[in-house]
């Protein structure tokens, strides 16, 4: 299959107009969609059944598209439209592929690719988000576009340009968070720290807040992303990184409460090294947030106010060591979630933090997070192997699924397919029962 750079008026952009409007006049009603790179609620949870259980690189495979280039974002979908981030030589591209596995078209959002930690990420590594009505692409390097459904630009700039250059090691990996008419980033690196909402219709700036910590060296740089806390009574932003998890009001980026004590090792010695990457998650009641390289995991009341880092307020339980690096954690049906990077899988008691189990899942090396779906856990190793578990208080493997491709971005769930992002391909999972 043949990318090509969208393009009004040449052959195949007429095509793809044409197939576009075909496909895009029949949507499936049916299907949920997946707008951000933790789904719908920002949790990772899918609330469709008859979701796949067993396949192969080949066996219930829906299509497999091959990519122009690599990436470890993961593909977001609305209705019949599929969005994902990809290298291609130097150039930083927006995809836009029908759920029937056909290129629509492609848009190119920056240049400047840079492939980071032998091969495991680039700078098409933060996912795209959408409304339904637009798609917004961030770079590491700090390019940020906004396209419309049928690939055109609407506009583009660099956030380095308006936010001072970043200083850290691997780029702002971080990906935005849309809720409403707004777009929040994070931008924590050693230059300083710095939370932002844009307006998403413009770009234009809504509000900008500096972010203070104490914290030194690579402790200054985080890959975490923000999100969101929303109960029906309160709601607030969360950022994590520098040392700190902090939650901040939507209206103006102000911070409600902060808690540290994150970078401590067990030792009680500070660890200069630890950068965030893994991105807390929140549910009603209750804020899981993870740490880096073996440190702790907290469970945090939404109801904390100011600092509570050396106090018990604000802490429903505290986990000392054993979080997760990189994989998000995960909560559903009162239980806790968390990915290891060796490929355990813990899970807790949501209300106390009890541990029930921890078990492996597959030897390996673990980037994606953990998604729920039709009472399966899928769990995504970075060779390629998908373990599928049962969801609940006791470990069950359902199935082992080897795709043979290496893997980094974390599954996405819509319309009773698995969508999993290699280095290589998109491919659309379904049956498998």
């Amino acid at each position: 299959m043949t990318w090509n750079v969208h393009e009004k008026g040449g052959p195949w952009a007429a095509w793809a107009l044409i197939y576009g409007s075909v496909v895009w006049a029949s949507p499936s009603a049916r299907a949920e969609n997946w707008p951000q790179w933790r789904g719908p609620n920002h949790d990772g949870i899918s609330h469709e059944t008859n979701l796949p259980t067993t396949w192969s690189k080949t066996e219930n495979v829906a299509w497999r598209l091959p990519l122009p280039g690599p990436a470890g974002a993961t593909p977001i979908v609305w209705g019949d439209r599929i969005f994902l981030t990809s290298a291609k030589g130097s150039d930083l591209l927006l995809l836009c592929v029908s759920t029937e596995g056909k290129p629509l078209w492609e848009a190119k959002v920056g240049s400047g690719d840079r492939t980071v930690r032998d091969g495991e990420g680039n700078t098409a590594s933060p996912s795209p988000v959408t409304d339904g009505e637009h798609v917004w692409s961030f770079m590491a390097n700090g390019q940020l576009g906004c396209y419309d459904f049928k690939g055109d630009e609407i506009w583009n700039f660099n956030l380095q340009d308006r936010f001072g250059k970043f200083n850290i090691a691997f780029g702002m990996t971080s990906t935005p968070l849309l809720d409403g008419d707004r777009l929040y980033f994070q931008l924590i690196h050693t230059n300083g720290a710095l939370v932002v909402a844009l307006d998403k219709r413009s770009g234009k700036l809504v509000w900008r807040q500096k972010r203070a910590s104490d914290a030194i060296n690579e402790c200054e740089h985080s890959y975490a992303s923000p999100t969101l806390y929303r109960d029906g009574k309160q709601e607030f932003l969360l950022t994590h990184g520098a040392d700190y998890i902090v939650a901040h009001r939507l209206d103006d980026g102000a911070e409600i409460w902060r808690c540290g004590g994150l970078t401590l090792h067990p030792r009680n010695k500070y660890n200069n090294t630890l950068r965030f990457v893994a991105t807390p998650v929140a549910v009603p009641g209750l804020i899981v947030v993870p740490s880096a390289k073996d440190g702790p995991v907290l469970g945090l009341s939404p109801d904390a106010k100011g600092d509570i880092s050396a106090s018990d307020d604000g802490h429903l339980w505290k986990r000392p060591d054993n979080t997760p690096d990189v994989p998000s954690p995960l909560v559903y049906d009162g239980l806790v979630y968390l990915c290891r990077e060796n490929g355990f899988l813990i899970c807790l008691d949501a209300q106390t933090g009890k541990e029930l189990y921890q078990k492996r899942c597959f030897s390996d090396r673990y980037r994606a997070s953990p998604v729920y779906g039709d009472g399966k856990i899928y769990v995504t190793a970075r060779t390629g192997v998908v373990t599928v578990v049962k969801a609940g208080r006791r470990f069950e493997i359902l199935a082992s699924n080897d795709m043979g491709e290496p893997i980094s971005s974390s599954p996405a769930i819509s319309d009773g397919r698995i969508y999993l992002r290699t280095f290589e391909s998109l491919y659309a999972i379904e049956g498998g029962k």
